[in-house]
Order: structure tokens, then C-alpha cells, then sequence
């Protein structure tokens, strides 16, 4: 009953969400890489939520993390962004893998997929409900072709987390706040690099 609940707050949650204010923060950056520009992914981050780029994040091989209280280092209640370099061509292959490679590691696990109405870039959610009872919510964005990258922001929860309502509000606000900005990292180390 509980996953029910979670995946109708998330199905409410991305039908109700709308534009959020422009965001003016850059929380990850990244030079220029072959054809690819320099970029930044900046977002508001909401009250109480760190903000992590070159610490936690860099230890474990991620562009940036937002998280609550003291880092535990697991990966529960922690916000994870991904940017990577266009490898497929659409954003609906770059999806599929992620849910083959998903499945790969538990098959048993439910997984839905969920049409996020990003203000301004096209953006795809799935909701990985594991047979070991941690749901994991991936949102992947396109910022478009000129950009040379894709994003993702990542979530996990315990299936029983009391505040995954809120902890999903939260992540929501996120996603939906992202903005690629273009050219602005040019003293910022290769992507990957």
C-alpha cells in the first residue's frame, strides 16, 4: 500500500508542478569537451538542503549532491545530479538504458515511467520500486543537441520513509528549478576530468 501511495504522490506531484522560478545558482560546471561547450546546471535549492559539488560529490564520482543534516555517505534522502555527454540520440534510448541497466541488477523490481513537464527542456522520469524495498526515482533531462550533454537528478528512498512525501517534494522542486546555462564554466576542469 505504501508504494501505491508514493507513486500517486509523485504522479500528482509531476502533474501539478509548474514553472518555478529561473534559477541562478550554479551547483555544477563543467568546460568545454570536444564540441561541447561549457556549461553550468544551476537550481535554487530548498531550505535546509546542502549543497555539494566538489567534496562528497567528487568522492563519489558524481557532478553534484544535495542532502539534509551531516553526510552519511548512503545513498538514501540524498539528491544526486548526473551530467554525462550525449551518448544516444534520444532521450527516451538514454531512459531505456538506464532502466535495462536497472533491471540487470534486480529484475524482480517494478518500474514506471512518468512524463515530467519541465519548463524549459524535456524531461523523463522512471520510479524504480526494488524488490529489496528501496525506491529509486531518476529524472533525465535534455538541454538539447547544441548542449553535448544530458542530466540526471536521482533519489533514493527507504520504501517505508515517513517523510518520502516530503523528501519527493523537495527533489521535485529541484528537478523542476534546473537550468543549463551555456559557456559559463570556461576555467572549470574537462567534464570527467
Amino acid at each position: 500500500m505504501r508504494r501505491v501511495a508514493f507513486m500517486l504522490s509523485l504522479f500528482a506531484f509531476v502533474g501539478l508542478a509548474q514553472a518555478a522560478k529561473p534559477a541562478d545558482n550554479a551547483l555544477a560546471q563543467g568546460a568545454r569537451d570536444g564540441n561541447a561547450p561549457a556549461w553550468a546546471i544551476a537550481v535554487v535549492s530548498p531550505t535546509g538542503w546542502t549543497r555539494d559539488c566538489c567534496t562528497y560529490a567528487k568522492a563519489i564520482g558524481v557532478d553534484a549532491v544535495l542532502y539534509q543534516g551531516e553526510w552519511t555517505g548512503k545513498p538514501q534522502r540524498v539528491m544526486v545530479l548526473n551530467v554525462t555527454p550525449r551518448r544516444l540520440s534520444t532521450l527516451g534510448m538514454e531512459v531505456q538504458a538506464d532502466r535495462k541497466h536497472f533491471l540487470q541488477a534486480d529484475p524482480a523490481a517494478k518500474v514506471t515511467g512518468l512524463t515530467v513537464k519541465h519548463p524549459v527542456m524535456p524531461c523523463e522520469a522512471t520510479v524504480y520500486q526494488g524488490s529489496d524495498h528501496v525506491d529509486d526515482v531518476v529524472v533525465f533531462c535534455d538541454p538539447g543537441k547544441d548542449s553535448g550533454i544530458r542530466l540526471s537528478w536521482s533519489m533514493t528512498f527507504d520504501d517505508a520513509d515517513p517523510l518520502r512525501r516530503v523528501l519527493l517534494d523537495d527533489f521535485m522542486q529541484v528537478v523542476m528549478a534546473s537550468r543549463y546555462q551555456r559557456d559559463v564554466a570556461a576555467a572549470a576542469p574537462a567534464h570527467g576530468g
